[in-house]
């Protein structure tokens, strides 16, 4: 099974930019579907965005409407990471945001968590002026 360690969070400003990585511990990301969620407390941890696998060139990608426009999930398969560009950050995009595999990355499905994936610690994005 694939393990996933996020990082790159932060404290910005509103209008700053910051770029998550979500990397492959073990195994590889080429087989997966990935998908970056973001919790705040005392509220469900939600979706934001995923990308297809590998395999699935030029496969769909999806964002939630209040990041579209501004966040760009990427792919380096080299580095077996998966990144989340964040630009024109705003005070609602704080949070603890994790990546995960992902049953399904289509524009008409809701982004779930793989069965078989665990949640990592995430990383804690602080947008505050």
């Amino acid at each position: 099974q694939v393990q996933l360690v996020e990082s790159g969070g932060g404290l910005v400003q509103p209008g700053d930019s910051l770029r998550l990585s979500c990397v492959a511990s073990s195994g590889s990301l080429d087989f997966y579907a990935v998908g970056w969620f973001r919790q705040v407390p005392g509220k469900e941890r939600e979706q934001i965005s995923c990308l297809s696998a590998r395999s699935r060139y030029n496969g769909p990608i999806k964002y939630v409407d209040s990041v579209k426009g501004r966040f760009t999930i990427s792919r380096a398969n080299a580095k077996n990471t998966v990144y989340l560009q964040m630009d024109s950050l705003k005070l609602e995009d704080a949070g603890v945001y994790y990546c995960a595999p992902v049953n399904l990355c289509d524009r008409y499905t809701d982004i779930v968590k793989a069965p078989f994936a665990s949640w990592g610690q995430g990383t804690q994005v602080t947008v505050s002026t």
